[in-house]
């Protein structure tokens, strides 16, 4: 029998979750004996495969390469999970929101730059309307909130999946989070 196939992704955040995520220190011997990740930025791997079982998502769709990406993640994988309050709620990208996407490019390029004063054309993905939190977006199976979710939450988590159960995850606090 093969081993689940375990991805992570990071969308618009701040990378806390995959900081979190890296903090169950040798527990991540023993997931990765019971699990294959087969993508993630922790990782060489530059495209998100087929078949994917479990994948955790870090952060808010906040551009339109976001959204493709997630769209493409949530048809090749079985189990998505919202990774931290920047996925479930949008939390700190969302922050943008009441100000909209050019405003916020304006002050950032034109009004805080001292060089070369100009939005960008080609590094900066478009970015959408308002961050949206990932189930407004695609459908989700499991949320884990927390800015970040403790490390033992995490572990708690990904071991009741790669053992083919969905976590209960009404008793969050016990966890940390």
């Amino acid at each position: 029998m093969t081993n689940p196939r375990l991805a992570t992704v990071w969308l618009d955040g701040c990378s806390g979750c995959h900081m979190s995520f890296l903090d169950m220190d040798e527990r991540l011997l023993e997931l990765g004996q019971r699990a294959e990740l087969v993508y993630s930025p922790l990782v060489d791997r530059k495209d998100y495969p087929d078949g994917v079982d479990v994948c955790l998502v870090e952060g808010a769709v906040s551009s339109d390469e976001d959204l493709a990406k997630i769209r493409m993640i949530r048809e090749r994988t079985r189990i998505l999970v919202s990774f931290g309050d920047c996925a479930v709620t949008s939390n700190v990208p969302g922050m943008r929101n009441p100000i909209g996407p050019l405003p916020l490019l304006e002050r950032a390029y034109l009004e805080n730059a001292t060089d070369n004063q100009q939005l960008p054309s080609q590094v900066v993905p478009k970015l959408l309307p308002a961050a949206l939190a990932v189930h407004r977006v695609v459908k989700v199976d499991l949320f884990l909130p927390g800015c970040p979710p403790s490390a033992d939450l995490i572990y708690h988590t990904l071991k009741e999946l790669l053992e083919g159960r969905m976590p209960d995850t009404a008793h969050i606090a016990r966890f940390g989070a």
